[in-house]
């Protein structure tokens, strides 16, 4: 009996000293064996597989909310009042058909897939600067936003390219298309050997990524969504990203955007996401964004958005009815 206690407190001992590792690591399982810990799977050609549909949706904040300055985490009463107000949130209170209201807040609830869960404890996606803030504009920045910004569209209805290339249909750039939305947050990854796929739910397309070594294409040519190079660290997959155009834009950024993106499997439904914008012509300094991507096992089917839609028919047909009135109204004084 005595050995037994002292065993014991061995045991006790060694795990004080070594309590930064995981408690999974130390934990015994139910059949009293140890836990075995998880490991990435490989493809038949040897890279770590990704392969699967997952979505991004979560209702954690994008930047930190003033209430929670300072802190990097949400308390557990935090994000049971978050997931609350979630579960209980809806649009569809108080529309009235045929207001601006109702108008202007587009689909009804059942169309909307924001998330109800909080999918990781931080109190915001952005990690880096540690106040959880994206880093203010530079004067240059602020100077362009101040003449109406980058992307195309100042938003007005004279003309089809004053809507910006997201209504268009054509892009959400990078890394926006990899960031969470309004709805349509999945994203279907495939590989086969020299390339990863991803393909994005949300306006379309699928980034075809090489992981074979080649280098970015000449600086001359640009992309809306830049040229993307992938190469394997370890079980980490790291794409740098060049080459965007003027024409589209990121919180402000352009065609000087530097992005690096990291995916990490970090169990068997989910992906750690992360991303790092560069644009020293935007950005005071280079921030970090990550974003879990859970596994959702089910198929995606194609969004059918397209540059030609019924929406920007009725976007410029309600800017001439809205040129007709003033017009009319000018008139009469």
């Amino acid at each position: 009996m005595g050995q037994k206690y002292f065993v014991a407190a061995v045991v006790m001992a060694g795990a004080t000293l070594i309590g930064a590792l995981s408690a999974a690591s130390l934990a015994a399982q139910s059949s009293g064996g140890p836990q075995k810990r998880w490991t990435t799977p490989r493809t038949p050609w040897g890279e770590p597989d990704f392969q699967g549909t997952y979505s991004n949706r979560t209702i954690t904040p994008f930047e930190r909310p003033a209430n929670v300055e300072g802190r990097e985490f949400f308390t557990p009463e935090e994000i049971a009042a978050l997931e609350k107000i979630a579960s209980e949130r809806s649009v569809d209170e108080g529309r009235k058909r045929g207001t601006a209201a109702d108008v202007g807040s587009a689909y009804n609830e059942f169309w909307w897939d924001r998330g109800r869960k909080v999918t990781t404890t931080r109190t915001s996606l952005v990690i880096d600067p540690p106040d959880g803030r994206v880093p203010p504009l530079t004067p240059e920045a602020q100077a362009r936003s101040g003449r109406g910004g980058r992307g195309g569209g100042g938003g007005g209805a004279d003309h089809w390219t004053d809507r910006s290339l997201f209504e268009r249909c054509i892009t959400r750039g990078l890394p926006g298309a990899m960031s969470p939305s309004a709805y349509n947050n999945n994203y279907r990854i495939t590989q086969a050997p020299g390339v990863f796929v991803v393909e994005v739910e949300m306006l379309g397309g699928a980034r075809v990524i090489p992981t074979d070594g080649r280098s970015h294409v000449s600086q001359a040519i640009r992309h809306w969504m830049g040229h993307s190079v992938g190469r394997w660290d370890g079980d980490t997959l790291v794409v740098e990203t060049t080459n965007f155009t003027n024409k589209t834009s990121y919180r402000g950024s352009g065609e000087n955007l530097h992005l690096v993106e990291r995916f990490t499997r970090i169990g068997p439904d989910e992906i750690d996401y992360r991303a790092t914008i560069t644009d020293p012509t935007t950005f005071t300094r280079p921030w970090t964004i990550a974003i879990p991507y859970l596994n959702v096992g089910e198929e995606m089917y194609e969004y059918a958005c397209h540059e030609g839609n019924y929406g920007m028919e009725g976007i410029l047909s309600g800017g001439r009815e809205e040129d007709r009135k003033a017009a009319e109204a000018a008139a009469k004084k």
